[in-house]
């Protein structure tokens, strides 16, 4: 924490960061987490309606306070729009050392994830991409190849600081960054994939789809073909479209296959937003054989709820995604996103977007969170 840090923020982060940083604490169930979860969720709620005024009002207008929260499902969550209209920080401005901000045109509202520690994001991204996308790392060498700018070239994405963290502090055998955001060159990519798979050791291919779509282009373009070494595997994440066209996750994916040399089953596709401190992967390569679905960490938890009641929906039925997310200390636990999805089993999977989600979530902010003067 920054130095002059309100003492039961330093405390709740304590807590939190314990969690996270405990011996296999990603393996633990939702059952057995249940309670501890609760009263963390609860006690932020506490500090985060007290202290970040927006939310405060927020919270108001639709009758919940911490006096009458008495479960972790009742806390108002925020939609996703509504970061692109107010600074939602639980601390004050001065303390902010880093902002991350949704992709977008130099025209359009961005929205921003306002911090000031990295310190849970990292704590949270780490043990649970180890296990999800590179379960096998003590048993192997990896190599890890990045299609997505580096964190220098653009220091407010959070996917960029992701890789960055991962590369800086898992047991790599090597790795790095292959894409320009502004001149990518997806010749000089498969000629380095060649050299790397020619040496022999795996590689995790990882980064966004979008990057994805136009090395498949440029593959198919020039006519190749890869075949990366056994244990190889993809991570990929975002939307679909490409330069000239869209792919659904499932072409995505089978194109993936087909071009690089890599089974599907070894293609993890990962859901996260800038909104929030932790991420969401496709579960192939943690419980290989099993039916593909979303896994969240145990210091999150995933809500399925009616976009217009807010109450949740019938086990298995579509609703709009809430994510409660404890490493979401400084600015607000529960977000509701723009997207839809379903409970699967133990896990959840992703439906697509919400139609009219965004602006319902910008109209919201102006409505009610505006109004706070923040």
């Amino acid at each position: 924490m920054t130095a002059g840090a309100d003492p039961d923020r330093t405390q709740l982060d304590d807590r939190v960061l314990a969690w996270l940083r405990e011996p296999d604490a990603i393996q633990a169930s939702v059952a057995e987490t249940e309670e501890r979860f609760r009263a963390l969720a609860l006690d932020l709620f506490a500090f985060q309606f007290e202290h970040c005024v927006p939310y405060r009002r927020f919270c108001e207008g639709r009758g919940r306070t911490p006096g009458n929260v008495a479960r972790w499902q009742d806390i108002p969550a925020v939609p996703t729009g509504a970061f692109k209209e107010v600074a939602l920080r639980s601390f004050p401005a001065a303390r902010t050392a880093h902002v991350f901000r949704t992709s977008g045109t130099s025209t359009a509202a961005r929205g921003a994830l306002h911090l000031d520690t990295l310190a849970l994001y990292e704590a949270s991204l780490l043990p649970n991409f180890l296990a999800h996308v590179l379960p096998d790392l003590a048993a192997r060498p990896l190599v890890m190849r990045v299609l997505a700018p580096s964190a220098q070239a653009q220091p407010d994405s959070s996917l960029s600081h992701m890789f960055d963290t991962v590369l800086r502090e898992a047991p790599l055998a090597g790795g790095g960054f292959d894409w320009d955001a502004l001149q990518p060159d997806p010749s000089a990519c498969i000629q380095r994939l060649e050299r790397i798979a020619a040496e022999g050791p795996a590689i995790a291919l990882c980064g966004t789809s979008f990057a994805f779509v136009h090395l498949l282009d440029a593959m198919t373009e020039r006519k190749c073909r890869l075949a990366l070494p056994e244990g190889s595997r993809v991570m990929e994440t975002g939307g679909f479209k490409g330069r000239s066209r869209e792919l659904d996750a499932k072409s995505l994916r089978e194109g993936i296959a087909e071009q690089v040399g890599i089974p599907v089953a070894r293609i993890v596709n990962q859901y996260g937003m800038t909104e929030l401190a932790s991420q969401f992967y496709d579960s192939v390569l943690r419980r290989p054989g099993e039916p593909r679905r979303k896994l969240a960490p145990p210091w999150t938890r995933v809500r399925f709820v009616d976009p217009a009641s807010g109450e949740d929906v019938a086990s298995g039925e579509p609703g709009a995604i809430v994510i409660v997310d404890l490493a979401n200390t400084g600015s607000v636990q529960a977000v509701q996103t723009a997207d839809l999805g379903r409970a699967t089993g133990d896990g959840f999977e992703v439906l697509g977007r919400e139609p009219g989600a965004e602006a319902r979530g910008c109209s919201i902010a102006a409505d009610t969170m505006l109004a706070a003067g923040a």
